[in-house]
Formats: structure tokens, C-alpha cells, sequence
């Protein structure tokens, strides 16, 4: 029942009562009936108004810590992300390094070649100049 239809009965029984002492006690009666009926039915919205609010704070808990954790979680696959391009940068550092060394190592035994070469070459023609060089001596 709602609350009109409650009050309106009320009214109606209050009427009803000043007919006789009997009806005055029955509505009396039926007054305070309905008045703890509206009160039960108050409670129990207030009631359910609590739980309504108590489920949907432990939703936005729940959606609160799934977010935090999907953060945390990205953090970390970053994290170990950026790991594995650092060490990946310095792997590729030493191997330029490395390839470096080995160029510089084949410029150098290049150039000792080339300056025997040159040297030996210098030597002929300072021979052959001077003429002490004969053919056959190297």
C-alpha cells in the first residue's frame, strides 16, 4: 500500500470513529497499524537503499584495484621492456666495438703490407739506380 492510500484510510477510519466509543478504539487501532506498517516499509527502503550503496562502494573498489593492477602491470612489461633494449644496445655496442677493433687491426696489418711493399719497392729502384742490384737477387 502507499502512503495516500494509508493516510486516506486513516482519515476515513478517524471519521468512522467519531460514530461511537467502538469505533473511536478501532481507529485508533488501524491507525497505529498502518503507522508501523509505513514504518516497517520505511526500514526496509532504507534498508535496501544500504545494501544498493554498499554493493556498488565494493563494485568501484573491486573496478579500482583491477585498474590499478592493470598499471602495475604495464609498468612492469615497460620496465622489463626497456631491460631488454638496453641490454640489446649494449650487446650491438660491443659488437661495433668489436668490428671496430678488427677493422683497425686489418687497416693496420694493410698498411704494415703496404709499407713493406713500398719499402721493397724503394729498395729496387735505389738498386737499379745504384746498380747493385743483379737480375735473380730480390
Amino acid at each position: 500500500m502507499d502512503i495516500k492510500r494509508i493516510a486516506m484510510m486513516t482519515a476515513l477510519l478517524a471519521a468512522l470513529a467519531a460514530c461511537s466509543d467502538n469505533a473511536q478504539q478501532q481507529a485508533k487501532e488501524a491507525a497505529d497499524k498502518a503507522a508501523a506498517a509505513t514504518k516497517q516499509a520505511a526500514d526496509a527502503t532504507a534498508d535496501a537503499a544500504k545494501k544498493a550503496a554498499d554493493a556498488t562502494a565494493n563494485a568501484a573498489q573491486q573496478a579500482g584495484d583491477q585498474l590499478k593492477q592493470a598499471g602495475n602491470d604495464a609498468a612492469d612489461a615497460t620496465g622489463a621492456a626497456m631491460e631488454k633494449a638496453k641490454d640489446a644496445t649494449a650487446d650491438a655496442a660491443e659488437t661495433v666495438k668489436d668490428t671496430a677493433k678488427d677493422v683497425g687491426h686489418a687497416v693496420a696489418d694493410g698498411a704494415k703490407d703496404v709499407g713493406h711493399d713500398v719499402k721493397e719497392a724503394a729498395k729496387d729502384v735505389k738498386d737499379a739506380a745504384t746498380g747493385e742490384k743483379k737480375d735473380g737477387d730480390h
